[in-house]
């Protein structure tokens, strides 16, 4: 059978990352799920204040300030305990998100691509180590669209007779990476008055979030070229 699929080319095809790469992605998985539960923190702690009538800014858990402010808040015995566990479980969280962020810094910074990437006006240390660990090789990808693909930000395509439907993007690639190219290709706009002038052009015809898609599409293109 494996003969057989083998012969009429349909068996998948799996990009196997180097040991580095692997590493990196794994890092950068890590540090997504405690982002993402410092959010599930941090709703909850606003749901506390906001049945209590009290409203802290949203940067208030982000600084050991804040939570110092946050930790002050005095209710009955059962809410001050619970607002105090919290208030530890996040700043051990933030503790760990930066550790973490500098890992990865530090371990992109002898990767191949790496100067490329950051050469890239709007593409940080940060950013490019998101990028590389879901990126991997550049030269998997044969061209830009592929690259696109596979941060999810191509549109899904459907064929009904002789009409062909451009959808939503299909948002199946890493997700992590996708909302980091879409923060940098932001970013890199302030640089390129080209790439202000593209976002604008596609705003107008179809709304700011497909513009965004579009420009972060068109930054990917700047990956294969570098």
């Amino acid at each position: 059978m494996i003969a057989l699929f083998l012969e009429k080319d349909m068996l998948p095809e799996v990009r196997m990352k180097r040991d580095e790469q692997t590493k990196l992605s794994s890092v950068a998985q890590t540090m997504n799920k405690l982002v993402k539960l410092h959010t599930v923190l941090k709703n909850k702690k606003n749901n506390i204040f906001a049945r209590n009538a009290l409203v802290f800014g949203k940067e208030s858990l982000s600084s050991e300030k804040g939570l110092r402010e946050v930790k002050k808040a005095n209710f009955d015995i059962v809410t001050n305990s619970e607002i105090k566990v919290i208030v530890e479980q996040i700043r051990s969280i933030n503790k760990s998100i930066v550790e973490l962020e500098q890992i990865m810094i530090d371990s992109s910074k002898t990767m191949d691509g790496h100067k490329n990437l950051t050469s890239i006006k709007g593409i940080g240390d940060k950013g490019a180590a998101v990028m590389l660990s879901a990126i991997g090789n550049i030269h998997d990808f044969s061209n830009s669209g592929k690259l696109a693909s596979y941060f999810g930000i191509t549109p899904r395509v459907q064929n009904s007779g002789d009409t062909v439907y451009h959808g939503r993007i299909t948002k199946k690639g890493n997700k992590l990476a996708r909302t980091t190219l879409v923060q940098c290709s932001l970013i890199a706009k302030r640089y390129k008055p080209y790439l202000e002038s593209f976002l604008q052009r596609i705003k107008s015809r179809l709304g700011r979030p497909k513009a965004i898609i579009a420009l972060a599409e068109s930054c990917s293109i700047l990956f294969t070229r570098h």
